[in-house]
This record gives structure tokens, C-alpha cells and sequence, in this order.
């Protein structure tokens, strides 16, 4: 046996015992020929004491940072005021009797948990980087969410199925990675962006209840919460509706959680998307503070600006949201506006104009443009008082939609409005079906979402039976009731603009399983790198996954990607140009 017990396992009621324990040397001190090492293992930090007289005291003065040691000795207590209560073993230490140095480390070139460390060295030395308590801990969450996360499953019903890896591309929203084939010369696999369309054939294969841990793949530019490969929980009922849908997953979140030591409450609050984007600016609004966007287009209908009023009058396509920032006039300074202003530009807005709420006057640039009348309704409407300021954002709803709600977080971070220790779920339900993005309809979610009523004059009017959960202004997953009649399903393609023949080159085994009886069915995946991101309170996705890629999808420590030999090349017929 090496050891007997972890590092932090050990307390005051282990004085006198004598024990063994290994691990790396995090600290190394020589007072005097007194030795002291701070000896780390996944647990924590322990102090080693080797006295001069030691027959340990050689070995020992020849150890340093990250030597892997095994050590026997007892355990005494600390003298007074030599305690240490940082450590969880600060009131004990272990006098060494005897000390094997079991491997030797060149200086280290990077400093154990040091996360000031330039991000790109600690992914080249990730190994070295994940010796730390912090990362140590993370992945305990990760683990016992996962295992959390199945238990759960299991015992609502569901089993876990794992779908291909090497698949065929689809046309599904995201570029696929391609993989070629060396036995079928020019031919490519697909790693999948989702197992969406297997899910759902398991669905057609009777099995009811599907779950999967699974590994996803896109090719798309990354950013702070997205990598090239990531994780989710994949999950797929037959004979459901939306609300069972729901309802399991929050159960699933809730034990998770639980797990994980946090208790949540369920049900989560449910909110329809037009809400959202009108009131927050975003499908996935933060809760955590007030401050919602009003519309006051109306009250600019009789502008004595053409502008304002030409923006008013079409409701349908432009918006004009008002902003109220509570205390806002004192905290503003004409530097903080102009800073403002360039901030909601980059997002497209063309100006930002504001009101400032006085104790016996209003001030802004605003003001004249409107009638006394229509400006008591508007300070009524958004419920400024004295020292409050509002800002405006006019012009093509998606565009004001998106700047203000931006602008809104902003502003909420900037004046600390935001309680990092609440917890704040949403359900966003009722999804438009499709976008129209350069004049050609597109899924807003995936062609396989169940529409509510394909009979609109404007397909941007049709509704989805979608649904994301959302936690603090953070997409934890989506999902929808699927489409099962093959009859719909070519519908939809044919508002997407898929033709029959490439609906089915690309679908066609699919449109066949739904011919064959196929369920009602819907599902949700919830993305689990960012499920604990949440759940460890870390501000990168890259923090949680054991070996992430960087923005630019590269690996630092494998340098992945990497140039292949011609031999390979030629065995997979592909001659690179250039």
C-alpha cells in the first residue's frame, strides 16, 4: 500500500497515528535545517516536517516543486500560533520518518493554479494546469453531474443509446466537419453537429424513452462559451407533449443540481419569445434584475421629427424601445454616454438618444421632439422618476431589438445591478418556425420542429412548438416537438426551399421512417459544458472541458491540427492544391 489515507483526509483526531501519504510537492522551505514541504494530492495540502536528525533529512533537502514523493511519518499538532487557517489541514502536519522521492520535474513553466498565465501556455502544459485544487474541483462537478444526470434518466424511464460518429452531412444550420473515406474514394463522412435525426429514428423504432451523453461537432467560429467539439445531454420521448417535456427536464436540472450541492425550484417561470425579444432584446433574457424595454412608437406617431415619425409608422417591421436606468442620471457622466453610444453603434444602432429625468425639468436631445402630453404618457409608461435616465433605440426591430438588449446588460454590469448568486431559470416557449435572413426562409431552430399552423400568409408569423431553458441569461438547451407525419415534413422543406430531390439525397431515410408509423415525439439536448460553467461558476467553457481547443480551434498541447504524410493522402485519394 503507498498510502493510507488522502491528504485532507486527515484531521486532529488523527494525532499519534502514524501514516503514509503521496503526492506532489506543491511548496519546499529550508528554515534553518528544519524542512518544510507542502505536499499536495487531489484532496488538498498537507505540511511534511523533516527534522536535521531525521533519516529522511537528505532525501528530503533535495526535493522540489512537483517531485512526486511518498512520505511515512505522524501526524502532531501544529504548535500555537502556528496554525494554519487557509488549509483544511492547517492545525496538523506530519513528522517524516521516512521519504521516497518516486519521480523528479524540471522546473515547471507554469506556476500551479497561477490562472494569470497566459491562457494559450496553459493549454500547451494543460496537464501541468489541471494539477490544481481549482481544476480538480471542476471536474468533481463535472463527473457528479453526469452521473447525476443519468441516474435521474434512468429512473424517469429513459435508456441510453449511443447513435454514429461517422455519419452523412446534412444541411442543419452549422458547417460539418467532414471525415473522407479511404475505402469509397471522393466520398465523406460527417461528424454530427447533433444526433438529432437518430434520435428521432429511435423514436420510430418503438424505444420510447432515449437519453445520450453525447459528443457534437461543428465547424463554426468560435467565442468564450463555444468550442469545436462539445457535450450534451440528448434526450428524446415518444407519446409527449411539450409540457412533459418540460417537466422532465426540470426534474433532470433540479437533481443535477442537487447533486452538485445546490437545492432549485421547479417549475421554472415560462415566457413566450415575442416577450422576451420585446421586453429584454433577447431570446435568452437575464432575469436577475429589472429594467426591461418598453415600446413608445405610438408616442412618436405625431413627432415634430420626420424621421421618428417614419420609424413610428411602421410597427410592423421597426421598433422604438425606451430604456428606464433606475438612479441612472447620477451615475452617467457626459463621458459614460458617449461611451454608450459607441457601444450600442457597433451592434448597428445609429445614434442613442436619452432623456434625463430632473427633479423639476427633462433634459436630452429628445425632448423638444415630442408633445407635453405624450411625454407625460412616456414617463408614465416606463416609470421614470427624478435622477432616473432613459435611453432610446429606434429603427428595424431586430437590429433595436439587439443593441438595447446589449445595452441593457451593459448597463446592468456596469452599476453591479446583477446578484451573481441568484439563480434564475426561464422556460422561452412559442418560437417563430422560420427567419428570413437575405431574402431566403430559414429554420430558426431545425427543419424538424413541429410547426402550430403552416396556413399563414407570412411564414415569419408561424410558430414553432419550441422551447430553450435559460439560466441567467445563458442558453442551457433547447428542444421541440418534432415533426412525425412525412406529409408536414415535406411542407417544410418546401418552405425552406429544399427541393424534393435534395430533400431526398439528404433526408431521404428519414422521410421513409416517418412513412412507417412513426410517433409523436419531441426531445431537448442541454449543453453540459455550459450547464458546468454554470454550476462551478467559471467564466470560460474552456475551464471545464479536460483538453478545450483554443478560439482558433487548435490544441496548444497536441497542435492538432497537423499536416499528414502524402502516403496518407494518397490513401484516402485527396491531393491537396496549392
Amino acid at each position: 500500500m503507498l498510502r493510507t489515507h488522502l491528504c485532507t483526509e486527515l484531521g486532529k483526531e488523527d494525532i499519534g497515528k502514524e501514516v503514509q501519504v503521496c503526492g506532489w510537492c506543491n511548496t519546499y522551505r529550508d528554515h534553518g535545517g528544519v524542512i518544510f514541504i507542502d505536499l499536495r494530492d487531489k484532496s488538498g495540502i498537507i505540511q511534511l516536517v523533516c527534522d536535521p536528525n531525521s533519516q529522511a533529512h537528505s532525501i528530503a533537502s533535495s526535493v522540489r516543486d512537483e517531485y512526486v514523493l511518498l512520505a511515512k511519518g505522524k501526524i502532531r499538532a501544529r504548535g500555537d500560533g502556528l496554525e494554519n487557517p487557509k488549509l483544511k489541514t492547517g492545525m496538523i502536519e506530519i513528522v517524516l520518518e521516512s521519504l521516497v522521492i518516486e519521480n523528479k520535474s524540471p522546473t515547471p513553466p507554469i506556476a500551479i493554479g497561477d490562472e494569470s498565465v497566459n491562457e494559450e501556455l496553459r493549454l500547451k502544459y494543460r496537464y501541468l494546469d489541471l494539477r490544481s485544487p481549482k481544476a480538480y474541483n471542476i471536474f468533481k462537478i463535472r463527473s457528479d453531474a453526469a452521473i447525476a444526470a443519468r441516474n435521474s434518466l434512468q429512473k424517469m424511464g429513459f435508456l441510453e443509446v449511443e447513435t454514429p460518429i461517422l455519419t452523412k452531412a446534412t444541411p442543419e444550420g452549422a458547417r460539418d466537419y467532414l471525415v473522407p473515406s479511404r475505402v469509397h474514394s471522393g466520398e465523406f463522412y460527417a461528424l454530427p453537429q447533433s444526433p438529432q435525426l437518430f434520435k428521432q429514428l429511435l423514436m420510430m423504432s418503438g424505444f420510447d424513452k432515449y437519453f445520450q451523453i453525447a459528443k457534437c461537432f461543428r465547424d463554426e467560429d468560435l467565442r468564450a462559451d463555444r468550442q469545436p467539439e462539445f457535450t450534451q445531454i440528448d434526450i428524446e420521448m415518444s407519446f409527449c407533449e411539450q409540457n412533459d417535456i418540460i417537466a422532465m427536464a426540470e426534474t433532470l436540472l433540479q437533481d443535477i443540481f442537487a447533486a452538485c450541492g445546490e437545492q432549485i425550484a421547479i417549475p421554472f417561470m415560462r415566457m413566450p419569445y415575442t416577450q422576451a425579444m420585446e421586453s429584454y432584446g433577447s431570446d435568452k433574457p437575464d432575469l436577475r434584475f429589472e429594467m426591461p424595454l418598453v415600446e413608445v412608437g405610438d408616442l412618436f406617431l405625431d413627432s415634430s421629427n420626420e424621421i421618428f415619425k417614419n420609424i413610428a409608422k411602421d410597427s410592423k417591421n421597426n421598433r422604438f424601445k425606451a430604456l428606464c436606468v433606475k438612479g441612472g442620471d447620477t451615475f452617467f457622466t457626459r463621458k459614460s454616454l458617449g461611451e454608450a453610444e459607441e457601444f450600442v453603434r457597433k451592434f448597428g444602432a445609429k445614434g442613442l438618444a436619452y432623456i434625463q429625468v430632473k427633479e423639476n425639468e427633462l433634459k436630452g436631445p429628445l425632448v423638444k421632439f415630442i408633445s407635453e402630453s405624450a411625454m407625460n404618457e412616456l414617463i408614465s409608461r416606463v416609470g421614470a422618476k427624478p435622477n432616473d435616465i432613459i435611453f432610446f433605440g429606434a429603427g428595424a426591430k431586430k437590429v433595436v431589438w439587439d443593441y438595447m438588449g446589449r445595452l441593457r446588460l451593459k448597463i446592468a454590469a456596469d452599476m453591479n445591478l446583477i446578484d451573481e448568486n441568484m439563480r434564475k431559470f426561464l422556460w422561452v416557449v412559442d418560437f417563430p418556425m422560420f427567419e428570413k435572413e437575405d431574402g431566403k426562409v430559414k429554420a430558426l431552430h431545425h427543419p424538424f420542429t413541429m410547426p402550430k399552423d403552416l396556413d399563414k400568409d407570412d411564414v415569419e408569423e408561424i410558430e414553432s412548438i419550441a422551447y430553450d431553458v435559460v439560466l441567467n441569461g445563458i442558453e442551457l438547451g433547447g428542444g421541440s416537438i418534432r415533426i412525425h407525419k412525412d406529409s408536414i415534413q415535406k411542407s417544410v422543406f418546401e418552405l425552406l426551399g429544399i427541393t424534393q430531390e435534395e430533400a431526398q439525397d439528404k433526408f431521404g431515410f428519414l422521410l421513409e421512417a416517418l412513412s412507417f408509423g412513426a410517433p409523436p415525439h419531441g426531445g431537448i439536448a442541454i449543453g453540459f459544458d455550459r450547464l458546468i460553467m454554470l454550476l462551478a461558476k467559471t467564466q470560460s467553457i474552456r475551464d471545464v472541458i479536460a483538453f478545450p481547443k483554443t478560439q482558433k480551434a487548435t490544441c496548444p498541447l497536441t497542435l492538432a491540427p497537423s499536416a499528414v504524410s502524402d502516403e496518407q493522402l494518397r490513401e484516402l485519394h485527396i491531393r491537396l492544391k496549392g
